[in-house]
């Protein structure tokens, strides 16, 4: 087994865009934009945050919303080499997500078997969407209200004799890239570790982290 251990994202990293937003933009009541910025100013938990959007979409509307996933989200190119890589190399790679389980896994599935997909979990047998967090915050994470917790699920699956690799673009990554040996980020993480000096190596494809994990072995 290698000594690298790849955490990465899902939403705007494995996919070009977030689904989330995609989602609310196409099936949401009205209020979804106000409860975005919130987020990502960090003025209410993540946690809260996806529970209030999705409390905004109908159940009836599941099938709906997995097929215009499966449809609308395009995965960023490299990705499936990349999966090839990782496989060669032994390296596991682990999927962590802020998604929610009905459309993360389903878009994965094509290149999957993975070490693992974590993510949060929808039900819906209320008249709207209701999310769970199975993998919730750790008594060392400072943020608490993650939702899908990075840090924790990276302590858990990993020790500090390994290369541990973050590859992620936006608010949810923060907390797991300082945690991290090797951050590969875009947008709004990249500015964050930026103003914030934490050092990172930014991409646009998965043939740019391919090169990146390779300079760790």
């Amino acid at each position: 087994m290698s000594n690298v251990v790849v955490f990465c994202d899902f939403d705007g990293t494995i996919t070009k865009k977030d689904n989330i937003v995609s989602i609310m933009k196409q099936f949401a009541l009205p209020g979804w934009e106000e409860i975005t910025d919130q987020i990502l100013s960090q003025k209410i938990p993540i946690q809260q945050g996806v529970r209030e959007l999705f409390s905004l979409v109908p159940s009836a509307l599941k099938e709906e919303i997995i097929k215009f996933v499966l449809q609308d989200a395009e995965i960023r190119e490299g990705f499936s080499d990349f999966v090839k890589f990782t496989r060669e190399q032994n390296i596991p790679l682990y999927i962590v997500s802020g998604g929610i389980d009905f459309f993360v896994h389903p878009v994965l599935d094509p290149y999957g078997p993975f070490d693992h997909i974590y993510c949060n979990e929808a039900t819906f047998d209320e008249e709207r969407i209701a999310i769970h967090y199975p993998h919730a915050c750790d008594e060392l994470c400072t943020s608490q209200g993650c939702g899908c917790c990075k840090p924790s699920i990276m302590r858990k699956l990993s020790d500090e004799q390994q290369t541990r690799i973050v590859i992620g673009d936006s608010v949810t990554d923060f907390e797991a890239a300082k945690l991290a040996d090797v951050v590969i980020a875009r947008d709004f993480l990249a500015e964050t570790c930026e103003k914030l000096d934490i050092p990172f190596t930014r991409f646009e494809t998965f043939t740019d982290c391919i090169h990146i994990v390779k300079a760790q072995l």
